[in-house]
C-alpha cells in the first residue's frame, strides 16, 4: 500500500521496548549459550520464534524447569512434537523463501491440561557450523503474557511490531512532550535491519484525547504519538498538493522532509539511533524553506 501513489501511511512503533518478549546474542563456531526464559504461573498459551541466518546450522534443545533435557531438534519438514511435565511442544523448522535468506524455528507451548509448566525454561544453542552466528528469539507481544513470564536477558532493539517495519511507512515513536524526555516502552529498531527504524517520534504520554461515551481521557502509547505525525503529513500535503507548492508531496518525499525537520532530544548524541530516528517531530521545521 505504500507504493500507491499520493498516499503517506503513519505506523507507530509499538509499545514492547521495555518488555522481556526480545532477545538476541551471536554465535561462534563451536560455541555454546544458553537462554533463559521464565513462565509464569496460570499461563495457558505461548509461542517462542527463533530467528537465524539459514546458511548457519544451530544444534537446539530444550531444558525443562525440572532439568529434563528433551531431544535435540531435527531439523525435518514436518511437526515435532515432545511431552514435559503438563506441557506438549510443537515444533516447526521454516525454510528460506523468495524474500528472505533466514530461518525461522517457530516452538508452541500447549498445556495438556489448563496451565503451561511453569518455571525457568533454557533454550540450549551450539553453534555447529557457523557463518554469520546472530539469532534473535520473540514471544508474543502486545500485553498478552503474564507478566512474569520473560526472557531473563532481554534485548530492547528490535522491538518494532508490525506493520511498523515495513520500509516506505513512516514509523513512530512515542516520547514524552512534558518532560521532553524518550517513553521507554516505544518499540525500538536496531542494526541488524536492512533500513534504520523509527523515523521519528511524536507526543505519546498522557495525551488527551476523546473517549468514548463522550468527554476525554488521558491515553498513552505510539498509536497516540502517530496521529499527530499523520496531521503533519496531511497538512504537508494540502500545502504542496492543494495549494500547488509541491505537486510530489507524497510518499518518501514527506519522510524525507519530517526526517530533516526532525529535532534532537536530550540523552542522544547519534541520529539516526534505533530509540527516536531523526528525532522528535517538528513541523515547521519540515517544509522546505523557500
Amino acid at each position: 500500500m505504500a507504493n500507491v501513489g499520493r498516499s503517506v501511511i503513519c505506523v507507530g512503533s509499538g509499545n514492547n521496548g521495555n518488555d522481556r518478549i526480545h532477545t538476541a546474542g551471536r554465535l561462534q563456531q563451536g560455541q555454546s549459550e544458553i537462554v533463559e526464559m521464565s513462565i509464569g504461573a496460570y499461563e495457558t498459551t505461548l509461542n517462542l520464534q527463533l530467528w537465524k541466518a539459514y546458511a548457519d546450522e544451530i544444534e537446539i534443545f530444550l531444558e525443562t524447569p525440572s532439568g529434563e533435557n528433551l531431544p535435540v531438534l531435527s531439523e525435518r519438514i514436518g511437526t515435532q512434537r515432545y511431552r514435559a511435565g503438563e506441557t506438549e511442544l510443537l515444533v516447526y523448522y521454516g525454510k528460506p523463501g523468495p524474500f528472505q535468506v533466514t530461518q525461522e524455528i517457530y516452538v508452541d507451548f500447549l498445556p495438556t491440561g489448563t496451565y503451561l509448566t511453569s518455571g525457568i525454561w533454557k533454550i540450549h544453542l551450539q553453534g555447529r557450523r557457523i557463518r554469520e552466528g546472530n539469532y534473535n528469539l520473540w514471544l508474543p507481544g502486545g500485553n498478552v503474557l503474564n507478566p512474569v513470564t520473560g526472557f531473563y536477558r532481554p534485548v530492547a532493539a528490535e522491538t518494532l511490531t508490525i506493520p511498523s517495519t515495513a520500509s516506505k511507512v513512516i514509523t513512530v515513536g512515542a516520547y514524552d512532550s512534558r518532560l521532553n524526555a524518550f517513553a521507554d516502552f516505544t518499540g525500538r529498531g536496531g542494526e541488524n535491519l536492512p533500513y534504520p527504524k523509527p523515523d521519528l517520534v511524536a507526543p505519546g504520554v498522557d495525551i488527551l484525547a476523546p473517549s468514548v461515551g463522550g468527554g476525554y481521557t488521558g491515553v498513552t502509547g505510539t498509536s497516540f504519538a502517530t496521529p499527530f505525525v499523520t496531521g503533519a503529513a496531511a497538512l504537508m500535503m494540502e500545502w504542496g498538493i492543494v495549494r500547488g507548492n509541491d505537486p510530489f508531496l507524497w510518499g518518501e518525499k514527506v519522510k524525507a522532509y519530517l526526517r530533516r525537520g526532525a529535532q534532537p532530544l536530550p540523552g542522544f548524541d547519534r541520529y539516526p539511533n534505533e530509540s527516536v530516528g531523526w528525532g522528535v517531530l517538528c513541523t515547521a521545521q519540515s517544509l522546505p524553506q523557500e
